[in-house]
């Protein structure tokens, strides 16, 4: 069997491959050079890049067999992840990789701004010795506001408090309590501007924030604010920010990022009052290591058919232990209730009992649906597109969680309203240290079987010799028996017979078997495993 084909479409360091291991073929493009790249995608399971190669709908669409897009970097401008969820592409990146990196080149360009550091490298280089013209600043007893207190926020807080500053921050999403925790104190944008000697930015570039410090926030500052923006370029309107600068309206900035990169013939790179670095945030070893480690274990998360916490365009976050077990569980009641669905369906409900419903579930809800839809589509299913597929077929979905399980610690149920009204459904839970799979229920029925890859799900009317006619006609047909129960929910009423077997049973058999025994419900299920 053929290796999962690894494209690498820029330069990563050598432990990026180290962490991909031996399984996957390993092939090598200039991810810049087009027309290099598209005949390179066809055949790939997995393409990593950097910022050079750029993934749109129309490399997407050149590697029909494509199930992840790993950036090594934060940034994903590059990446087309609409058209890449319409194909079932998971898109992963590394959200930690530079934090630190980031943090402390923010840091970085405070201090050069405030001590004159490359003009007065560059004097001195020059023949001069001009250190009147370079006198600066302390940062001792300043006001340094932060704007954005999520990871790189939050670092950049907890390295400026040794210099014995005060630290006000603007993050409408972030609590009181938790300012407080990292010593800053929330203010708006307007006492922002007010209040701060410095200002460092460290939010993402959206449409709310696109150029939200211009002529008004800068009309309002202190003479002597110096402001840094090593986040995204356009958070800060650089006309506005070049007006403010050439008039002394603010004292200097250091900008590590622009709206157009490189900035060609901006007029900010001719004035004296700003530092200028060309998208280092990110460019340390560290960093660089970091990025393509972290991808090269999401590819192998992806290509190994799990969910990736890091995948962009997939709902959920990081996994509790406790709720991962469930996962190829979950999968394969999808593939059960598609199974059992014989007509088409309008509703699906994903409940998780027990112990487990005090957690983010959401990846169990997203496993089940892949489940679903895998034998019901065409195209490629993943944990990506499967709720998109359930939209795009008018699908609701739903996801509910209760505490209480009766009888196992953790149960989760998957239910399909079909579209004449019926519900098929089924349910398992997950038990022992080696998580062994079993079904305990089946349209409502109460069962305990342990999983397997085939199975034969029956209902018929309750009476005496029915197990021994489906076991003659298994015998002859030279189909073994691997495991059998069969529950009923009254005397004489209906009964349910889910049977696992060593090999799969020919729709004939099966056809036969329904005639003979007057079965409402006669259907083999085969169940897979991953991607």
């Amino acid at each position: 069997m053929s290796k999962p084909v690894v494209l690498i479409a820029e330069e990563l360091s050598p432990a990026t491959l180290e962490a991909l291991g031996p399984d996957f073929e390993i092939r090598n493009v200039d991810g810049a050079d087009r027309s290099a790249l598209l005949p390179a995608l066809a055949g790939t399971s997995a393409v990593l890049i950097r910022s050079a190669t750029k993934m749109d709908a129309e490399a997407i669409a050149a590697a029909p067999g494509l199930k992840v897009i790993a950036r090594a970097g934060v940034g994903l401008d590059n990446v087309d992840i609409k058209a890449a969820t319409n194909a079932g592409v998971m898109v992963v990146n590394a959200p930690t990789s530079n934090v630190i990196s980031a943090a402390e080149l923010a840091i970085a360009q405070l201090m050069a701004l405030s001590r004159h550091i490359p003009d007065a490298n560059a004097s001195l280089k020059a023949g001069q010795w001009k250190r009147s013209q370079f006198t600066g600043v302390e940062l001792y007893e300043k006001t340094i506001g932060i704007i954005g207190l999520g990871r790189i926020g939050t670092l950049v807080a907890q390295r400026l408090a040794g210099f014995g500053v005060s630290l006000i921050g603007y993050d409408p999403y972030v609590t009181q309590a938790r300012a407080e925790q990292i010593g800053v104190e929330l203010v708006d944008m307007d006492q922002m501007m007010k209040r701060a000697d410095y200002i460092t930015i460290h939010i993402p570039k959206t449409p709310e924030t696109t150029g939200m410090i211009s002529t008004d926030q800068f009309a309002i500052a202190k003479p002597n604010l110096r402001i840094v923006n090593c986040s995204r370029g356009g958070i800060i309107d650089e006309a506005a920010l070049y007006a403010a600068l050439k008039s002394g309206r603010i004292a200097g900035a250091g900008l590590d990022v622009f709206v157009n990169e490189p900035p060609k013939d901006s007029p900010l790179l001719e004035l004296s009052n700003i530092l200028v670095t060309p998208h280092l945030g990110a460019s340390t070893d560290e960093a660089q290591e970091k990025a393509g480690i972290s991808v090269a274990r999401s590819v192998r998360l992806a290509l190994a058919g799990d969910l990736v916490p890091d995948a962009v365009n997939v709902a959920g976050g990081v996994i509790d232990p406790s709720v991962k077990p469930g996962i190829a569980l979950a999968e394969k009641l999808g593939q059960i209730v598609a199974g059992l669905s014989h007509t088409s369906i309008v509703a699906v409900e994903f409940e998780a009992r027990g112990e487990i419903a005090a957690h983010d579930v959401t990846v169990l809800k997203l496993a089940a649906l892949k489940g679903l839809f895998q034998a019901m589509v065409t195209e490629q299913v993943s944990y990506v597109n499967a709720p998109l597929l359930a939209e795009q077929r008018g699908v609701e979905v739903r996801l509910t969680q209760d505490s209480v399980s009766d009888e196992y610690r953790n149960v989760t149920t998957l239910k399909a309203v079909l579209s004449d009204g019926s519900v098929v459904s089924a349910g398992g839970t997950v038990i022992g240290p080696k998580h062994h799979q079993k079904v305990v229920s089946i349209n409502g029925y109460d069962v305990e079987l342990s999983m397997a890859e085939n199975m034969v799900v029956m209902i018929y009317q309750d009476r005496p010799g029915i197990v021994a006619v489906y076991g003659k006609a298994f015998a002859e047909a030279g189909i073994n028996i691997a495991a059998m129960t069969i529950a009923r929910q009254q005397k004489g009423g209906k009964a349910l017979s889910v049977i696992t077997v060593d090999t799969e049973v020919s729709s004939e058999i099966l056809e036969s078997l329904r005639v003979e025994i007057q079965a409402d419900v006669m259907q083999a299920i085969s169940l897979t495993e991953g991607y």
